[in-house]
Parts: C-alpha cells; structure tokens; sequence
C-alpha cells in the first residue's frame, strides 16, 4: 500500500479546529515505555525534527503530548516546540494534565484541582506556547469518583485565556456528562482497539459520536494488554485482511477504528519514518463490510 496524505482521512474539528484525522502520539520521541519509564534510547534531536516536519509534510496537522512524556535526555514538549518555531503551518497541540512526575521521573499522584493551573502553566512554558489549543484532563485510575472539581478548574483557566478547548481522558460515560454540564468537551481520549473493545461496552464511541466529540483511541494498534501482542485469532483475520489490500496489519488496526465513525481521530506514535508514512497511509485504507464484520466476529 502506498503512502497517502493525513487528509485521506477527512477531518473533523476540535472545537473551532479542524484537524485531519490522522495525528501523531509523541510519547515514544522521548524513549519512554508505557509508564513512562525510561527503557529505551531516546531519539536523536535532529532525527526528531526530521520526523515531526515529515509528518506535517504529510498532512498531520495535531500532535498529542504532555509535560510528562520524558526521560532524562528528551523532552516530548521540547521536542516539538523546536519543531514547530522552525515550521510555517498551523498545527494543534493538544496535551494533558492530572498525573505528574518529580523532576527525576517518579510518578506522582493525581493533581489536585488547585495544583492543575501550574501544570498548564507547565507546558505553556515548555511549548512556548501563551495559551494551549487542547488540554484533556487525564483521569488518574479508578479511584477517581468525580471529575466535577478537576474539570471546573480547567474549566476557570479556559475562560482565563490559558486554553481554548478541553477535553478528558481514561473515562466512563457519566464522566462525560459531568464535564459538559460545567463547560464544552471537544474530545474524549481513551485506551481503544480492535482487540480492546471498552469504549464499546461502555458506549461511549457512539455517545461520543451522538454529542458531536471527538473520540480519540489510545494504544489503537496494540494488543489487548497495551503493548502485549494481539489475540492471535484476531490477529490472524488482520492478516487476512492486510494480504487483501498489501497493507500492514497495523494499518489494518488503524483503519479499522477509523471505520468506527467519522469523530474518530488517530494519533500513532513512532520514532521511524517508515511506520510514519504507513501510519498515515492507513487513512486511505477502505475496508468492505465484509472485512469489518471478519475483523469483528467475536473471538
């Protein structure tokens, strides 16, 4: 399969923002694992600049990011604020607060609503940014009850000038009823995937659809256990389908949540500009009806 431009696979707006539905997660420009933690090398500067114009060159017109996306030698933050003074388009930045790390990279507990405004201003500073397009309020675990607090606090900073839209994340449907009552929500980013189906037990893909918020899957083309390998007889319809169309099965898995409604956006991390172009490549990917019920027959 050739390599096609972001726009392949339409758009949608946050808020007043319209993005193509293709971005880019800049998690793994900092050599970070899941956690956070700092198991992998850290992608070179230059090289992380060479692959952030790429993308924007492709049509990738939203990055996802937070100030704690880090190791010791790399900065995701950083990273694209360097990317960006030397780039002419628009791009959103869209980035979270509520968990945070010390300095040394010790994760630390949930912010409290009080604590919120210096971890925008946090990223203002590191974006170089004087106000932040997206912020998702990142819910830390299950423990957290409520949202209502945190949210009216972001909320407070949005009609300050700090942010111009907001969104939540790692939430139920009731959640997301409770941020609309206290101000608008243009995205919901959750942990979703052909083999991770929450969002769809929940129904928060098709209420988010039904409000008009965009639904943003995180970990899209990993496998039940985030970075663990697929269901194998998932993954073996994926292949099935990918030898179909001489794609990668990654593409497949990307294409796949795509199909799942035009408020669907993308944002696929990696640190090779080959995966980059595959990655966009799947916006133009169609799938049939008969693929998409293959790839959905319950396991």
């Amino acid at each position: 399969m050739s390599t096609a431009a972001a726009s392949e696979a339409g758009t949608w707006k946050l808020g007043d923002l319209e993005v193509n539905r293709i971005g880019y997660g800049a998690m793994r420009l900092t050599g970070n694992g899941m956690m956070g933690n700092s198991d992998g090398t850290p992608i070179d500067r230059d090289a992380a600049m060479r692959l952030l114009h790429s993308a924007f060159e492709q049509g990738v017109d939203h990055v996802d990011t937070a100030s704690f996306y880090f190791s010791p030698l790399r900065s995701a933050n950083e990273l694209i604020n360097r990317a960006l003074a030397s780039w002419n388009g628009d791009v959103v930045v869209v980035t979270k607060v509520g968990p945070g790390r010390d300095p040394s990279g010790e994760w630390l507990t949930m912010a409290r609503p009080d604590q919120l405004r210096g971890q925008v201003e946090e990223n203002l500073r590191q974006l170089g940014r004087d106000h932040l397009d997206v912020v998702n309020l990142r819910r830390n675990g299950p423990g957290t009850a409520s949202i209502a607090e945190h949210f009216g606090a972001l909320a407070e900073l949005r009609e300050a000038g700090l942010i111009r839209h907001l969104g939540i994340s790692n939430v139920r449907p009731e959640h997301l009823a409770e941020a609309r009552a206290i101000a608008p929500v243009v995205c919901v980013q959750n942990s979703y995937g052909l083999d991770w189906r929450r969002a769809d037990e929940s129904g928060m893909v098709d209420l988010c659809r039904e409000q008009g918020v965009a639904f943003v899957p995180y970990f899209a083309i990993a496998g039940r256990r985030r970075e663990a390998p697929a269901v194998r007889e998932r993954d073996a319809r994926v292949h099935t389908v990918a030898r179909a169309h001489g794609a990668t099965p990654a593409q497949v898995r990307l294409a796949w949540t795509l199909h799942r409604g035009p408020h669907v956006l993308a944002i696929p991390g990696t640190t090779s500009p080959g995966h980059l172009a595959q990655n966009i490549a799947a916006g133009a990917l169609r799938l049939t009806e008969e693929e998409l019920a293959l790839l959905d027959r319950q396991v």
